[in-house]
């Protein structure tokens, strides 16, 4: 009983002192708490999940943030993108990045894909378009159909279209954390004057994992 005590007592301070040392937020304003919490892949590390669609201008600008982001990260954050699907039109940009993923080719095409939409300006929202792009990188188009019509691909777009449900967005990017809070560049800056920002919603990001960083160390004590 008295091991219990001090362990809900240790974690009660450790979870004070990281709020206090990090960015004043509140649940249902810069961020929104997902009923019911989604599961993780990992329960050893804190999760964080960026939805996003190659054809969100918002999400273009958003990347190098991102990647910044991403050299220094927490080392026990585990993070995932996933494509959000609103609509049956953004399945086919769905695919486009589970193609990447299982070719491994995510690091190669990733922004020349964000690229060649949003600063070539081309129309990469048919099949035939997008076949000639992993082309044009390298691909062979026999090995670029197998995979583009592969279960494994289908699989993971039928999924990205539960996720986009199960967390609630309602537009792109946005961050998940844990599977259990959700903030994006408008919701994240609700108390900022100055409007919407990726530096706000990476703020937010930061200060969920935190807490949810603190959660995890006290179980393991």
């Amino acid at each position: 009983m008295m091991k219990k005590t001090l362990r809900t007592f240790f974690y009660t301070l450790m979870l004070s002192l990281v709020i206090s040392n990090s960015y004043a937020i509140d649940a249902g304003f810069e961020y929104q708490i997902i009923k019911p919490p989604v599961p993780t892949s990992t329960t050893e590390q804190v999760e964080v999940v960026e939805m996003f669609w190659y054809g969100c201008p918002h999400c273009f600008q958003f990347e190098p943030r991102l990647k910044k982001w991403l050299k220094s990260k927490p080392e026990n954050v585990k993070f995932i993108r996933i494509p959000a699907v609103f609509r049956p039109s953004w399945q086919l940009h769905a695919q486009v990045y589970y193609t990447m993923e299982a070719l491994k080719l995510i690091d190669k095409l990733h922004q020349p894909f964000f690229d060649a939409i949003h600063k070539k300006r081309l129309r990469l929202n048919t099949r035939k378009s997008i076949k000639n792009f992993f082309a044009e990188n390298g691909v062979n188009n026999a090995i670029f159909e197998k995979t583009f019509d592969s279960f494994i691909v289908k699989s993971k777009v039928q999924q990205a279209v539960r996720l986009s449900r199960a967390y609630g967005i309602s537009g792109v990017p946005s961050m998940i954390v844990n599977g259990k809070f959700r903030t994006d560049a408008k919701t994240s800056s609700i108390n900022d004057a100055r409007g919407p920002s990726h530096a706000n919603m990476m703020k937010v990001t930061d200060t969920l994992i935190k807490q949810e960083s603190a959660k995890l160390t006290a179980k393991k004590k």
